[in-house]
């Protein structure tokens, strides 16, 4: 009450209404609710009720009373684990402190944030209480510091550790004055100014002697700060900085920060755009630290030291191109990123919340970094797509390859398949393909031979695959069927794979060949893979298999899977859209041009044609006004022979384009 009227009233009511303190007032521009409590007029049960709604608690108690100091409701605040301030009111009336005496009570309960003595007489430390109240609610010091111990708490620590990794920008150990300067930015949202910078550090060489190094603060120098910040009642910079990188009261990551918002409509595909892989490039290279472009399992568990576990489970390794050494290289590391962006957008804003990308970056969130494609419907009609990431479904009896055909796409040959424990073994494969100078992403998914029963995810995809033994006569007989039940009544493209073809082949137990049954369905015809090599599978097949699913709607006749020879470029760029609008707009100005010319020398003719009669009947006249000039029969005739011999090229060159293509 005295906080407003400002005045000390002649008669003090046993309790005061609620008053809300608006927030333009308060420095934290936080609304303040005050509720007054007095055991004269209300019960414990009431008290209960009260205190169960409160974010803080002022126990009030009479500097000149001890008896006051731990009153009843003290008991049952301390039992909520609710922050607690102690004001000691009537100051006015004593001339010494109550501290020495409410000290050891304040080090037995860590719920008491501090201690405070005013006079409501006086007017003396009132708004300053309030103060208090708001900052114990804002900014509490029992998560971050434990009072008997005088040190911070293990979860601050680990909180504060993964803020020093994430800003600490070049993997060195150390904050450089730009990476100080780009943290206190980030922040506070003010730089530090050079002489700023050298204080600080300067402060931490007088208390330790590690906390310095390279003229940059080290980890410990670091830790020491925030203490140092705590321990002299800021502890609202900490809080600022922790909040800032995500964490809330219980010093967890937030879910709000973890978990943005993002909308993804029906049947469309989520990939990482252009920001979030230069995010990732970079954090790569930080860890990246002997630069052969792979990272070892030391440096892969030094990128997850920001996680709360590690993500990556073994079979990881099977998913995505590695090196020699088993390392995953920087294309493996990026497929996997775009793996996890395409299969589960939700766990790749949690990953790239660890490693902090909105405060790298400098994005509102990590949703920044997710694209969301247009419903594939739409790319049909248009007939093109701006998406990156294509998948293929791959299809197959028990034993027909389909293993050895995923890890032959991250280049592994048998030898080199052989050596993966059956527990590290993978379900999928992601990597790059070239499809006309464009890196795609391609995902194969191995689907369980199950013919009875296909899910909507199973049968959702932009390819299928269908593989079969060339050496088992009853593997192709699945593959028809999965084909004729599933696929093809459906616009997914498809193709036919002879896997182990560098074992003898055997005739299929099937009503029709292979080869028939791709002519009769209009497929492409069975493509002919092994992976038993002495170097790196070929990976033709699969770069075929990402055009087909870029260009779905295009009937791409050239087979030799190669997709870089001349007769491939020449017709896939022939029945490209733009060659096809072109081609239309050129035959309209041609045939418009043409039908004049022929429509001019039919005139023409015919007038020679009536003045040849006119001479045989009767004798020559001269017709001053109706006479052809010499001129006008020179142009007819040009135009004549000109569209005679556009006609007869037209007609050579079509014949030959045929006569080239019918071997193919």
């Amino acid at each position: 009450m005295i906080l407003f009227v400002e005045e000390f009233p002649a008669v003090v009511p046993y309790r005061a209404e609620e008053i809300t303190i608006p927030a333009d007032v308060t420095p934290e521009r936080v609304p303040t609710h005050i509720v007054d409590y007095s055991e004269a007029e209300q019960t414990d049960e009431q008290l209960y009720q009260e205190i169960s709604k409160a974010n803080v608690i002022c126990i009030v108690y009479s500097v000149n009373n001890k008896k006051s100091y731990l009153c009843s409701p003290f008991t049952v605040c301390v039992c909520l684990r609710v922050p607690l301030i102690l004001v000691g009111n009537k100051s006015d009336l004593v001339e010494h402190s109550s501290m020495e005496t409410v000290l050891p009570i304040m080090n037995k309960y860590t719920e008491i944030e501090t201690c405070v003595e005013c006079s409501a007489k006086n007017l003396k430390n009132i708004s300053e209480l309030f103060y208090y109240a708001q900052k114990a609610v804002l900014h509490p010091t029992g998560p971050l510091y434990c009072p008997e111990k005088k040190e911070m708490r293990s979860a601050c620590v680990r909180a504060l550790a993964r803020i020093f990794k994430v800003s600490d920008l070049d993997n060195d150990g150390i904050l450089n004055d730009h990476e100080l300067t780009f943290f206190q930015r980030t922040c506070f949202n003010t730089p530090l100014a050079p002489q700023a910078l050298e204080d600080v550090k300067n402060v931490v060489r007088k208390n330790l002697t590690d906390g310095v190094r390279d003229n940059g603060l080290t980890l410990k120098g670091f830790l020491f700060l925030h203490t140092l910040f705590i321990q002299r009642g800021r502890h609202e910079t900490t809080w600022a900085v922790l909040r800032r990188f995500g964490y809330d009261d219980d010093l967890e990551l937030h879910q709000d920060y973890l978990f943005p918002l993002l909308k993804i409509p029906p049947d469309c595909t989520t990939e990482l755009n252009h920001n979030a892989y230069l995010f990732l490039q970079s954090v790569f290279d930080k860890h990246d630290k002997d630069r052969d472009y792979a990272l070892s399992p030391e440096e892969l568990m030094d990128l997850f030291d920001v996680f709360p576990y590690v993500p990556w489970g073994l079979d990881v390794n099977s998913t995505v191109c590695t090196n020699d050494q088993g390392w995953i290289t920087y294309q493996g590391y990026l497929s996997q990123w775009t793996l996890t962006t395409y299969l589960d957008v939700q766990r790749c804003l949690e990953y790239l919340g660890y490693l902090g990308y909105s405060i790298i970056a400098e994005q509102e969130s990590q949703a920044s970094a997710i694209a969301v494609t247009r419903d594939k419907k739409h790319d049909l009609q248009k007939k093109q797509t701006q998406r990156n990431v294509f998948r293929c479904h791959v299809f197959g009896i028990t034993g027909s390859g389909k293993t050895g055909f995923l890890q032959g796409f991250l280049g592994r040959n048998l030898v080199r398949q052989r050596a993966i424990k059956e527990e590290h073994k993978s379900y999928y494969a992601i990597s790059t393909a070239h499809v006309y100078g464009q890196e795609k992403y391609l995902l194969l998914h191995e689907i369980f031979p199950d013919f009875d029963f296909l899910s909507e995810t199973e049968l959702s995809c932009d390819i299928v695959c269908l593989i079969y033994d060339v050496s088992n006569p009853c593997s192709f007989e699945y593959c028809a069927q999965i084909f004729k039940q599933y696929f093809m009544d459906s616009k997914t493209p498809c193709m036919l794979i002879a896997a182990k073809s560098d074992l003898p082949e055997t005739k299929q137990q099937y009503c029709m060949t292979p080869l028939e049954f791709c002519r009769k369905h209009k497929m492409p015809p069975p493509q002919s893979y092994t992976c038993n090599t002495a170097v790196a599978p070929s990976k033709d097949i699969f770069i075929k298999l990402t055009t087909m699913a870029v260009y779905p709607h295009a009937r791409l006749r050239c087979m030799c899977t190669c997709n870089r020879c001349t007769f491939c470029l020449c017709q896939n760029f022939l029945n490209s859209e733009l060659v096809q609008t072109v081609r239309t707009k050129l035959y309209t100005v041609i045939f418009s041009r043409f039908s004049g010319c022929f429509e001019h020398s039919y005139h023409f003719l015919h007038s020679l044609y009536i003045t040849h009669c006119i001479s045989s009947i009767y004798p020559p006249v001269h017709l001053n006004s109706s006479h052809i000039t010499h001129a006008d029969l020179k142009s007819s005739t040009f135009w004549l022979r000109a569209s005679v011999g556009a006609t007869v090229c037209a007609m050579l060159g079509f014949a030959m384009y045929r006569a080239l293509l019918r071997p193919r």
